[in-house]
């Protein structure tokens, strides 16, 4: 069901409120949520308390929206691969509710597809089943066209529905949440007052500036602030077409403290959908323009979801843009769209296009200066732009503490000192927060070298920093007549 015809259903809004929040909508340039919010017909609280709830599980097999021949392959196919007998055994392996099952295997018995072995329960009166001559039959056509076999998949339709019901624009986050996600980086307060707000807005954000400042670390922390659920599906069915789509790779299942609720009193939630934490997906120099679209197996014959379609509802990050195996302007052009509409086409194997949803946070990240990659009307279309500078004296010393006090190495107050006075200004490195948790690194290792307890000693610092140098040699200790 649409957004709005939902909530007239849930009656949070009336037609005559719905009509204005549309001519809103359309006015202001914005969702549909913002509108309704912005006229004040209803608070942010009763929204998110509906909007938030898990997708119903479907009553009939009309509201499962599924072509009842897809979904009698699908039975079939699982009971020859999975050896399920019974409809409970079934229910676990589709995740659907058993008395559709029960539907659809009596349909199967009457066209002697299947056959009754006898009680499995006779106290509930559930049955055995194996497949007819003509039900095996059946079960391997069916495999031979596709071989995806485990959830039921939804439509289309009712994942963009669900898309727009828990868009990354609606989930808020504050300076508390804000707080909580940053608080192993030190960065200047000013600059998490301002992520914050381009955070929330759900468009897009570029960070810039030189390596090893923290864009990725800032991007990650990012996702992290975002701390609401939302229900991913298993799969997706586009036209008898499957698309895998939840990844437990890159999907972090939601952990309820206590079990969870249906979406209405009374109601079962669909257990087709995964409730998962908000996903944060990072691509680097990897990223090609063949990985934006659908994959297609031709021995499964089936398709796995491009990496951004499995961002939506959270953050995609493109790393170390600009490295990538396709040209910047290239990848900005394709997401020209996508980035304005919301909505991205992909294509099937057989050339049709379908539109999909495209709702997400992403940040791109580089060492690049943005007009080195992208040319004013690229620059538009990404309405957050965040310089990342190198850290200050104080930030440097606050960094090289903290990873000191995590490995619990005692540190000499002389070290910073030899660093940001003698070290960087006569060698002419850049300073980077990536510095103190290298030297450390090369610290401990040459502890654990020699026998002795770890230690940031000035020596031992400087034996390590000419690890930072590619030529030359570290400036001399306090002391020492030249550098050795």
């Amino acid at each position: 069901m649409a957004l709005g015809p939902f909530l007239i259903e849930r009656n949070l809004l009336g037609p005559e409120q719905l009509e204005a929040a549309l001519e809103h909508q359309k006015a202001a340039r914005c969702s549909l949520i913002d509108s309704v919010l912005s006229l004040g017909v209803v608070s942010r609280e009763e929204l998110d308390a509906v909007l938030g709830e898990a997708p119903a599980a479907p009553e009939t097999l009309e509201e499962l929206g599924l072509e009842l021949r897809f979904v009698l392959g699908l039975v079939l196919k699982t009971i020859l691969v999975t050896g399920a007998e019974t409809t409970s055994a079934l229910a676990d392996q589709l995740a659907l509710p058993e008395h559709l099952l029960d539907e659809v295997l009596m349909d199967a018995k009457a066209n002697r597809l299947v056959e009754v072995l006898g009680l499995a329960d006779a106290r509930r009166s559930v049955y055995r089943y194996a497949l007819s001559d003509d039900g095996r039959a059946r079960a391997s056509e069916a495999l031979e066209q596709c071989h995806y076999i485990g959830p039921a998949p939804v439509p289309l339709l009712a994942y963009g529905e669900q898309a727009a019901r828990q868009t990354i624009a609606r989930d808020t986050i504050g300076l508390e949440s804000m707080a909580r996600a940053f608080q192993h980086l030190v960065l200047p307060y000013s600059l998490v007052e301002q992520l914050g707000p381009a955070a929330n807005s759900g468009k897009s954000i570029l960070l810039y500036g030189t390596p090893g400042n923290g864009k990725t670390s800032i991007a990650e922390a990012l996702g992290r602030s975002f701390e609401g659920p939302i229900y991913i599906p298993h799969a997706i069915d586009l036209g008898g077409q499957v698309v895998c789509l939840f990844d437990e790779a890159v999907h972090e299942r939601w952990r309820d403290p206590t079990p969870g609720e249906g979406p209405e009193e009374g109601l079962e939630p669909d257990r087709r959908w995964v409730k998962c934490r908000r996903p944060v997906i990072l691509t680097g120099g990897e990223l090609t323009m063949e990985m934006l679209d659908l994959s297609f197996d031709p021995v499964s014959k089936y398709y796995e979801a491009p990496t951004h379609l499995k961002a939506n509802g959270g953050l995609f990050i493109i790393d170390d843009f600009g490295r990538q195996r396709v040209r910047s302007v290239d990848l900005l052009n394709r997401w020209i769209l996508p980035l304005e509409r919301r909505v991205d086409f992909l294509t099937l194997h057989t050339g049709k296009k379908l539109k999909v949803p495209f709702d997400q946070l992403v940040i791109f990240s580089t060492n690049y200066s943005p007009r080195e990659l992208m040319d004013a009307a690229a620059l538009r279309r990404i309405p957050y732009k965040f310089a990342i500078y190198a850290p200050t004296r104080d930030e440097y010393t606050e960094i090289l503490q903290r990873v000191c006090e995590a490995h619990r190495v005692p540190l000499d107050p002389e070290v910073v000192f030899y660093l940001m006075d003698a070290f960087y200004p006569q060698t002419g490195l850049t300073v980077s927060a990536a510095h103190p948790r290298f030297l450390l690194d090369h610290v401990l290792e040459r502890c654990r070298f020699r026998g002795q307890a770890p230690q940031m000693t000035l020596r031992l610092v400087r034996e390590a920093a000419s690890n930072l140098l590619v030529e030359g040699v570290p400036p001399a200790l306090p002391g020492e007549a030249t550098a050795t």
